[in-house]
C-alpha cells in the first residue's frame, strides 16, 4: 500500500518543479526572451514608419497629380464630347458628389448633361421585382414583343426613352430629315404606326412609382450614358443583387443609347466592387475605377470620348484594366461628328435604332 510519506514526497516534488520553473523563467530565460520581443517590436515599429512615409508620399503625389490634372484639364478635355448629349445615371448607393463632379467634367469637354436619372433603393429590391416587371408591361406599347427579365425590360424602356431621336432644329440644319448626326429620326416611324411608346411617359411612370428620380429633360436627348457605380458598403439591402441589377441596366443602356461608361472609385474595382465584377465578363461598355478625384474624373470623360469609336475598355488601377487611361488620347470631335480620330475626321457609328435592332436582350 502507498503510505503517507509517498504522497508527501510527491507533493514536495511538484512544488519543487514549479519553483525551479519559475526560477528559470525569471532568470535564465528572461533576458533572451525580452531581447527577442524588443527586437521584433523595433522591427515592426520601423516597418510601420516606412509604410507611413510611403503613404504620405503617395498622397502628396496624388495631390500633385490632381493639381496637374486641373491645370491640364482644359487642353485634355476641350471638345472631346463636343455636341454630345450625355445622360448621367446614378446607381443606388452611388456618391452624389462624384456624379456632380463627373457632370461638370462632361460640360468641360463640350458635352451637354441632358439629365440625371437616379435609381432609388426600391428599384433593385427583390420584393419589388414583380412590380418592376408589371410596370414595364403597362408602360410599353409593344409589351408582347418584349423579352428578357424585369430589369432588362425596364432598362430597355428607359434606354429607349433616353436615346436621341432627332429634333426640328437638327432636321432644319440637315435639310434631309436627319437629326444632325446622320441618323434617321424615330419620330417619323412612330407617327406612322401610332404605337410608339412615349419616352416622357416612360420616365414619368418609373418616377411616380418611386423607382427613380429625373432631373432635367433627358427624354430623347442622350447620345451617350455615364453610369455612376455604387460605393462599396454604401448600398442598403442586398449589395450583390444591386450590383447585378446595375450591371444589367448599364449593359442594356449601351445597347439602347450608345457609348456608355461605368465609373466608380478604386474600391469598386476590387474584390466585391461592381466594376471588378463586371470586368470578369468583358462588357461592351467602358469601365473606369479611378473616378472621385480630378485626375480620375478626367480619365472617365476621356474613356467616354474613346467609347465613341467602339465598345470602350477597362481603365484605372484595378484588376483587368487595359491601361490607366486611353492611349492614344481621343481627339476633339468636329461639328456634327459621332466621334473623331484626332484629325477632325468623323468616324461612323450605328444609330440608336440600328443598335436596338441588333442588340441583345
Amino acid at each position: 500500500m502507498i503510505d503517507f510519506r509517498y504522497h508527501l514526497v510527491s507533493i514536495i516534488a511538484v512544488f519543487l518543479a514549479l519553483t525551479v520553473g519559475l526560477a528559470l523563467g525569471t532568470t535564465m530565460l528572461q533576458d533572451p526572451l525580452l531581447n527577442t520581443l524588443q527586437s521584433e517590436t523595433a522591427d515592426l515599429r520601423g516597418q510601420s514608419e516606412e509604410l507611413r512615409l510611403e503613404r504620405d508620399a503617395a498622397e502628396r503625389v496624388n495631390d500633385g497629380a490632381d493639381d496637374l490634372s486641373e491645370a491640364a484639364a482644359e487642353d485634355l478635355l476641350e471638345d472631346r464630347l463636343r455636341g454630345l448629349g450625355v445622360a448621367v445615371v446614378v446607381a443606388p448607393g452611388a456618391d452624389a458628389d462624384m456624379a456632380a463632379a463627373l457632370s461638370t467634367r462632361v460640360e468641360d469637354a463640350g458635352g451637354e448633361v441632358v439629365g440625371r436619372i437616379s435609381f432609388t433603393e426600391e428599384f433593385p429590391a427583390e420584393a419589388n421585382a414583380a412590380f418592376v416587371d408589371e410596370l414595364a408591361v403597362q408602360v410599353s406599347a409593344e409589351a408582347e414583343e418584349m423579352s428578357g427579365g424585369a430589369y432588362v425590360r425596364s432598362a430597355t424602356l428607359i434606354g429607349g426613352a433616353l436615346a436621341r431621336t432627332g429634333g426640328d432644329e437638327d432636321s432644319e440644319d440637315d435639310g434631309d430629315g436627319g437629326d444632325g448626326d446622320g441618323r434617321e429620326s424615330d419620330d417619323e416611324e412612330g407617327s406612322e404606326d401610332g404605337d410608339r411608346t412615349d419616352p416622357a411617359a416612360v420616365l414619368s411612370a418609373y418616377s411616380e412609382a418611386d423607382l427613380l428620380t429625373v432631373e432635367g429633360d433627358p427624354a430623347e436627348a442622350a447620345d451617350a450614358v455615364l453610369v455612376v457605380a455604387p460605393v462599396v458598403d454604401g448600398v442598403e439591402g442586398d449589395p450583390e443583387r444591386t450590383n447585378t441589377v446595375v450591371a444589367t441596366v448599364a449593359g442594356t443602356l449601351r445597347e439602347e443609347v450608345g457609348p456608355t461608361v461605368l465609373a466608380g472609385d478604386p474600391r469598386s474595382g476590387q474584390g466585391q466592387g461592381l466594376i471588378a465584377q463586371v470586368r470578369v465578363h468583358e462588357p461592351a461598355y467602358a469601365t473606369v475605377d479611378v473616378a472621385g478625384r480630378p485626375m480620375g474624373d478626367i480619365v472617365t470623360v476621356l474613356a467616354l470620348a474613346d467609347a465613341l469609336e467602339g465598345d470602350g475598355a477597362a481603365y484605372g488601377v484595378g484588376e483587368g484594366v487595359e491601361a490607366f487611361l486611353p492611349s492614344p488620347l481621343p481627339g476633339p470631335r468636329s461639328d456634327g461628328s459621332e466621334g473623331s480620330d484626332g484629325d477632325g475626321e468623323a468616324s461612323e457609328r450605328p444609330d440608336n435604332e440600328a443598335r436596338r435592332a441588333t442588340g441583345g436582350e
